[in-house]
């Protein structure tokens, strides 16, 4: 097992030591730069301050040798600054973070709880009314698009029963776990009932391929009961695919979910990666993407080790 952690460190290393230098080169190939937009917002500044700005900031030099000194500065402990913010890069970040992690853990969490005990059930009794019923239901949370369904949920229960409030963050600074969870109601149910379908799917058609084996007839015909069979016998090999399913949803949980934020001004991550990259923020994008990207590596790693825990055949090598 430690070969194994130490290959995959070796692994995650490259990666991203290639994401970092794709996006470094994507961010620097975007027409236009910061001094390129002060100039253009302060029309006192003359191009020969443009030019002295540029080489003090080094974004006269080639792509590679300015990607080399942001990696030099970054592996001291120097993560730049955001533009934008006019503040350190993780002072910005954490914020955000905390924000989405908030958000997309509650759906997350939701999703999985409802979904994966649906998809059992509809496994159980394939081609009954319960199972049409669950995937006509899943069908129809995967097909609605999320902005449509949070605008619905606000015209219904914000502006129409007024019993919720928008979205967005209390006003109050020192409001309390309450006001804070009911901001969140709305974006938590957009993004349960858009996620939810698709992890019952999953589940359901993992359950069903796992009921079909021989091992599972064998348990029957010994007298091993309904609940047995599913819970002991099937239910863990049948979570097989669908951890790496989740696996894939946690690292979206440090990437952010762009259009529910926006929609119900979330200050997240989706929305704080998406202004960088906008405005031009190179230390701010760079450094959430790469985040999302570290986070991304360990759901995946989470997932190999909990399939070897799942499956007794799989072995480290």
């Amino acid at each position: 097992m430690i070969r194994f952690l130490l290959d995959r460190l070796v692994q995650s290393v490259v990666v991203l030591a290639l994401m970092s230098f794709v996006i470094y080169g994507l961010m620097g190939l975007m027409p236009g730069d910061p001094i390129d937009l002060m100039v253009s917002a302060d029309p006192n500044l003359t191009p020969e301050d443009a030019a002295r700005l540029k080489a003090l900031y080094g974004l006269d030099r080639p792509l590679v040798e300015r990607y080399g000194n942001w990696l030099s500065a970054a592996l001291s402990g120097d993560l730049g600054y955001s533009r934008l913010q006019a503040r350190p890069v993780l002072e910005v970040l954490w914020p955000a973070m905390g924000n989405t992690l908030a958000l997309l853990g509650m759906a997350l969490g939701f999703s999985l709880a409802i979904g994966l005990p649906l998809g059992i059930r509809a496994a159980v009794r394939p081609y009954s009314g319960f199972d049409y019923g669950v995937n006509l239901a899943a069908f129809a949370g995967i097909s609605m698009p999320s902005f449509w369904l949070g605008l619905l949920l606000i015209l219904g229960f914000a502006v129409g029963l007024e019993v919720l409030p928008a979205g967005g963050l209390p006003l109050d600074r020192e409001a309390g776990i309450f006001e804070h969870l009911r901001h969140l109601v709305l974006p938590v149910a957009t993004l349960t009932i858009a996620s939810v379908g698709g992890h019952t799917r999953y589940m359901r058609g993992a359950m069903l391929e796992v009921l079909s084996q021989d091992y599972i007839r064998t348990a029957r015909a010994k007298g091993a009961g309904p609940a047995r069979v599913v819970l002991v016998h099937g239910l863990r090999n049948a979570l097989v695919p669908v951890v790496t399913i989740v696996a894939l949803d946690f690292g979206m949980l440090f990437s952010g979910a762009l259009v529910t934020e926006t929609l119900f001004a979330q200050p997240g991550m989706g929305k704080l990666i998406y202004d960088s990259i906008m405005g031009n923020d190179y230390n701010m994008a760079l450094v959430a993407l790469l985040f999302a990207t570290v986070v991304t590596l360990f759901g995946n790693l989470l997932a190999d080790l909990a399939h070897a825990r799942l499956d007794p055949r799989v072995r480290w090598r």
